[in-house]
């Protein structure tokens, strides 16, 4: 199975190496104050939201490549 924008932000952030591929595309991503909060959203929830501070650009670059890794079960 792949991530896409249907992917939680908690199955995202539960895999080291899409953690790392969301603080390559959105810097501060990890780190940040509403993440919490946001952990079961979608990834294209979260990025409806301005506060998220991912454009549809960023979107797109992270989920190519969360598009390349299969999620390990």
């Amino acid at each position: 199975m792949k991530y896409t924008v249907n992917s939680t932000v908690k199955d995202v952030m539960s895999d080291e190496r899409a953690r790392a591929l969301v603080e390559k595309h959105v810097p501060g991503a990890t780190t940040h104050p509403l993440l919490p909060e946001a952990m079961n959203m979608t990834l294209g929830e979260v990025a409806s939201y301005a506060a998220a501070g991912i454009n549809r650009s960023q979107l797109n670059a992270l989920l190519e490549d969360l598009a390349k890794l299969e999620i390990q079960e």
